[in-house]
């Protein structure tokens, strides 16, 4: 039974927390309601209807001068008070500005999120050319960038069989890449080598790996990953940086259990 159509008024209430993530996901920038209706697959008023009604409850913005959405300042004072027993942000940080410095790339802190990661938090690296396909609010499904594909690699094997079945549209979203076959065997291959490799399968020429974070139950909630350039990825390279990121993330799990008692 879907209970979006079962559970009365469900339905606009399913449209409307669609909205909200693609409205925290475009960043301080905002989004237009026409980027808005095409990624929830809305028409333009219906879209439109629902983005006023959000912005009466104070869930979302219009900024007067561009006609951008963005983030209202409601959701700034929800997600303090769910911070308190969701966010690992603050123990996190100094672990994820640490694997920045130790490698020179970009890092990043990912939290899952039902069947999406979420990117929490982002330290640049020092070395001058970057990639920019992560920065903080953006979503991936699990298995698409590095820090999903770290997440459910280490799932139970029927939960990763339940996820490709919700999920039969990866390959026409992101690329042939990303059919099951090929996803599969990225999975077995992060599990064999402790972290997971995406090499420029989003945008090309920029390389992602990924580690899973673990919950004080031994559950893949979170991962840690580093983003950069092609070459700076190479055979070489690539152990080097996957033991320094599979170190950050043991370090981080060990935090999270002992914080967490």
């Amino acid at each position: 039974m879907d209970t979006r159509t079962a559970v009365p008024g469900a339905q606009a209430i399913a449209r409307a927390a669609s909205l909200l993530r693609l409205v925290t996901a475009a960043g301080a920038g905002g989004v237009t309601v026409s980027d808005l209706a095409r990624q929830a697959e809305l028409t333009r008023p219906t879209t439109h209807r629902l983005l006023t009604a959000l912005r009466h409850e104070g869930l979302v913005d219009q900024d007067d001068r561009t006609g951008t959405w963005m983030p209202g300042p409601e959701l700034f004072l929800m997600g303090n008070v769910a911070a308190a027993r969701y966010d690992i942000t603050e123990i996190a940080r100094d672990i994820v500005r640490s694997l920045a410095v130790r490698t020179e790339e970009s890092a990043f802190l990912s939290v899952r999120r039902g069947d999406e990661t979420v990117c929490l938090v982002h330290e640049e690296g020092s070395f001058p050319i970057r990639s920019f396909v992560l920065h903080e609010g953006v979503r991936f499904p699990l298995g698409v960038a590095s820090a999903g594909l770290a997440i459910l690699a280490f799932q139970p094997p029927h939960d990763v069989d339940a996820y490709f079945e919700r999920h039969p549209e990866l390959a026409e979203r992101y690329g042939p890449a990303h059919d099951e076959a090929r996803l599969r065997r990225r999975l077995r291959e992060t599990t064999e080598r402790g972290y997971s490799l995406n090499p420029g399968l989003i945008v090309k020429g920029s390389y992602g790996i990924g580690a899973a974070v673990f919950s004080r139950d031994g559950h893949p909630q979170w991962a840690l990953s580093l983003n950069g350039v092609e070459f700076r990825f190479g055979p070489d390279r690539l152990s080097e940086l996957g033991r320094t990121l599979l170190a950050h993330a043991h370090q981080l799990t060990s935090r999270i259990a002992a914080v967490r008692r």
